[in-house]
């Protein structure tokens, strides 16, 4: 059998699957596109889950991959033993509701024994304990002899996670002779050692899980196949490990000859060497995606990896910098594969190249204090390291945790995760706390002002919507409520929001009133969605937003396109309000002044210095005057000049606003001549339409009006028409008789309102009975305390006239309940005051009774509660209160 090299085997799989009519795609980057279930990329599946789903259509039925994948699950135990590690390329080939089992197993079995050459007597297929059917194609179709097919239970041969589709797998183990096993008698497939190694794996994807495991049949039935190209390598070239294989061979010896070391020599050593090799892979390929080292997400995965690999450089004697030059080494290894690995080599080796720079800073340092710490430790009789003293090393020296943790390791002491969890959470809070309050979209400036100060845009978009532009400078953002700071950065990738900064633009940035541009940039490689455009530090234009695909670099030439629609509906306002302006002038005097103003593509804003509310009339004909400039269409002609010139053509300019020596005079026909730096119609008749919604006072001397154009006066009317046939459907109407009908009701519920109130009245003093019988006399003095159910606060007081009318002279007291709740009022006479008797004070005693408490004047006071139970009380108490008042 031809030891075939990864490179070959590669092109080998995928032209293999092409021939049976898949399509080849490319590997899709590391960074997951829409799907927050992972933070990278971590098998040829993943990527795909839109087309298992049916949430995209796939481009074919069939399609063939290898896939880049990246998992740091066990990253601990990367270099302790050599089958683990953090980088792997998965082949795969995939049916999504085209060909099954009956196509897969067979293929399987052709591609590893007749294209590959492997020995088909050394060749075991596994499957589901109840998959008879794929036991059959293996048995019959393939023929396997039943001893040589292992039946495993659903740990071993069934996938699936939670509830969604799922579905049994065949797998094929490899026997890669006596050499490589454990010696035992009973040593077969399923044993730990590494004599019987899994090389293939097709999951039949054909059930549902309800996620309380009842299953129903898929309608498609899909393939998913994943087969590890690093595990294939090791068993056709018989290498003890995938550190052995041809690609990873050469790194190996690579790191060999920078350390000066020879590999099975020192097992302490082989860790180190196989730390490197593997991390230095995972490293180049995250950063050829756009990943960059951060202290969050992916970028600390990247970070945690650079970092790791540089400490087992130490431990092997190597001092400096080293990890460049073994990128290269992938690059040169890999590009066969992923070409786009040596376009990027400069920027892959300019990250790497600053991530150890930052290291090598404060790693001797921090390897020093931790040398201290361990001795303390030691000295004290102590196992564990204070979490304080981990977050020191972590926020001074940037150790991460877990470099920490394999340091000490070693030395058999723990570190107290919970404290330095808690320290990192003070931190953090601390840092947010003293941080300006500001928004992801980039109003605070600070991170802009790290640039340097030579890079700057220039601004073209007055004559067009899409330019060809390179790109400067990046920044990735954060919302405010995030832990983690805004940051200069060489690269954005999906799902990232950021900033970018490019040589020149035709997006507008928010200023003098006018807001920003929103749109799209493009490269090569990514695409990203532009949802404001800011002013920063310097002469700079961010377009900010966020990655909807791919990645974008520091250098890349990029076409960025301005959202043509929105862009116009900006420019339609912002052109009315020049017109508003001049109309404003005309109505109400020379005297108004802008005093702001604020264009999107919604609306315009414009207060202006007016010392009154405008009349209905002014209002009418300063929208008159707009309306008939824009009908007229007049051209709108921008011209560039000096400040001088331009006030001598009368252009307006802002009252306190700093001018250049050159500024942009905007004339629209002979009616309005302004001095403006923002976007604008070519001729008033493109604005449309101009409807003013509101007028109103927003400070002393200060008015703003609030305005339509275009499009959206029609929307707006449309929305009125709507709101009204609605209306006119309520009320069983049409919208021609619908003010008529409105006032018809409007009389029908005056007439209803009165003749309510009427029988309220009548109902309360039915409630209230034949009363006068209850009158007590105390100290001289009428007292009427009654109860009764049902009646308001309303029908109390109108009661209560009344029944002061019938005493002549005295007090009264009414209570009632109605829905658990209690209302309560006292009335007072003037003769009944001059004896003592004061309202207010006898609510104040009587109303704690029923649950409640009130007040008020001496001739009138109320009160409410929740306690209907203690009315008979507070009915009695009332005379025991009254009494005490009397002189």
């Amino acid at each position: 059998m031809k030891k075939y090299s990864v490179n070959e085997l590669r092109q080998m799989y995928l032209s293999f699957f092409e021939s049976k009519g898949h399509l080849r795609m490319n590997s899709f980057s590391l960074v997951p596109h829409n799907d927050n279930s992972l933070l990278i990329i971590n098998s040829g599946m993943a990527p795909l889950k839109p087309y298992f789903t049916g949430q995209e259509i796939p481009p074919r039925r069939r399609v063939t991959t290898c896939q880049k994948c990246i998992r740091t699950g066990d990253i601990e135990n990367v270099g302790k033993t050599a089958r683990h590690g953090t980088f792997f390329e998965m082949l795969g080939n995939f049916s999504f509701g085209d060909y099954f089992k009956n196509e897969a197993i067979p293929w399987a079995w052709e591609f590893l024994t007749e294209v590959v050459g492997l020995d088909p007597n050394r060749l075991y297929p596994s499957v589901y304990v109840d998959d008879a059917e794929a036991f059959q194609i293996w048995h019959e179709k393939m023929g396997i002899p039943e001893e040589r097919i292992f039946k495993f239970g659903k740990e071993d041969n069934f996938w699936e996670h939670g509830s969604g589709p799922c579905g049994p797998c065949t797998e094929i183990y490899y026997d890669r002779g006596e050499k490589y096993g454990c010696g035992k008698p009973g040593c077969t497939v399923g044993c730990e050692c590494d004599r019987y190694m899994e090389v293939w794996n097709v999951v039949f994807s054909q059930f549902n899980n309800d996620g309380h495991g009842n299953y129903t049949d898929l309608v498609q039935k899909n393939i998913d196949t994943g087969m590890g190209l690093e595990r294939l390598a090791v068993a056709v070239q018989d290498v003890d490990t995938i550190f052995d294989v041809d690609t990873l061979q050469a790194l190996r010896n690579e790191v060999c000859a920078i350390a000066g070391k020879k590999y099975l020599e020192s097992e302490k050593d082989d860790v180190s060497i196989r730390v490197i090799v593997d991390h230095i892979r995972s490293a180049t390929f995250m950063i050829s995606d756009g990943i960059m080292p951060s202290n969050e997400g992916r970028g600390y995965v990247l970070r945690r990896i650079i970092r790791r690999a540089d400490r087992h450089g130490r431990l092997l004697g190597i001092e400096g910098g080293f990890l460049t030059k073994l990128a290269d080494a992938v690059i040169e290894g890999s590009k066969d594969g992923y070409p786009e690995l040596a376009e990027k080599r400069d920027f892959i080796v300019s990250v790497i190249g600053q991530e150890e720079s930052k290291f090598e800073k404060t790693i001797d340092q921090g390897l020093e204090i931790l040398t201290q710490l361990e001795e303390k430790l030691t000295a004290a009789g102590e196992k564990t390291l204070a979490g304080e003293d981990a977050f020191k090393l972590y926020d001074t020296y940037g150790f991460p945790l877990d470099l920490t943790k394999e340091i000490l390791e070693e030395k058999n002491i723990a570190v107290d995760e919970d404290a330095f969890n808690a320290a990192m959470k003070t931190q953090k809070e601390t840092a947010r706390k003293a941080r300006k309050t500001t928004n992801y979209m980039g109003a605070d400036a600070t991170v802009y002002e790290q640039l340097d100060a030579s890079v700057n845009s220039r601004f073209i978009g007055y004559d067009t919507q899409t330019v060809q532009a390179k790109i400067v400078a990046m920044a990735q953002l954060h919302a405010s409520d995030e832990d983690e700071q805004d940051e200069v950065t060489e690269a954005l990738t999906d799902g990232m929001t950021g900033a970018i900064i490019t040589d020149e633009t035709p997006f507008y940035g928010t200023m003098g009133g006018q807001v920003g541009d929103i749109g799209i940039i493009e490269t090569a490689t990514g695409t990203f969605e532009v949802k404001d455009t800011l002013h920063v530090a310097g002469s700079k234009i961010a377009h900010v937003g966020v990655v909807t695909k791919g990645m974008f670099r520091t250098g890349d030439q990029a076409t960025l396109k301005v959202d043509a629609e929105n862009h116009m509906k900006i420019c339609r306002n912002h052109s009315a309000t020049h017109l508003l302006q001049k109309a404003l002038r005309e109505v109400l005097g020379t005297h108004v002044e802008q005093a702001g103003s604020y264009q999107d593509a919604g609306r315009t804003r414009f207060d202006f210095s007016h010392f009154k509310a405008m009349t209905e009339e002014e209002i009418k004909k300063v929208e008159e005057i707009v309306n008939e400039k824009i009908a007229e269409g007049l051209p709108v002609v921008t011209d560039v000049m000096s400040l001088e010139d331009a006030k001598k053509t009368g252009a307006m300019a802002l009252f306190g606003e700093k001018y250049g020596e050159k500024v942009r005079v905007v004339k629209m026909g002979d009616f309005s001549t302004e001095l403006c730096g923002g976007t604008h119609v070519a001729n008033t008749s493109q604005i449309g339409q101009f409807k003013i919604l509101s007028e109103s006072g927003v400070a002393a001397g200060v008015r703003r009006i609030e305005a339509l154009t275009g499009s959206n006066v029609r929307a707006y009317y449309d929305q009125m028409e709507a709101e009204m046939k609605e209306a006119a459907s309520v009320l069983k109407t049409t919208p021609a008789d619908l003010i008529e009908h409105i006032r018809k009701l409007q009389e029908e519920l005056k007439a209803l309102k009165s003749e309510n109130e009427s029988l309220k009245s009548s109902a309360a003093k039915e409630a209230l009975g034949d009363v006068m019988d209850k009158v007590q006399e105390i100290k001289g003095v009428k007292l009427l305390a009654a109860a009764m159910k049902d009646v308001d606060m309303n029908g109390l007081r109108e009661l209560g006239d009344q029944m002061k009318e019938k005493l002549g002279e005295g007090v009264v007291v009414l209570i009632s309940a109605s829905e658990g709740k209690v209302s309560l009022i006292t009335m007072a006479t003037d003769g009944a005051m001059a004896k003592g008797a004061h309202a207010g004070n006898l609510v104040k005693a009587i109303a704690p009774m029923v649950g409640g408490g009130g007040g008020g004047r001496p001739n009138m006071a109320q009160a409410g509660g929740k306690n209907p139970a203690g009315i008979d009380n507070a009915i009695a108490e009332a005379s025991r209160v009254l009494e005490g008042q009397l002189k």
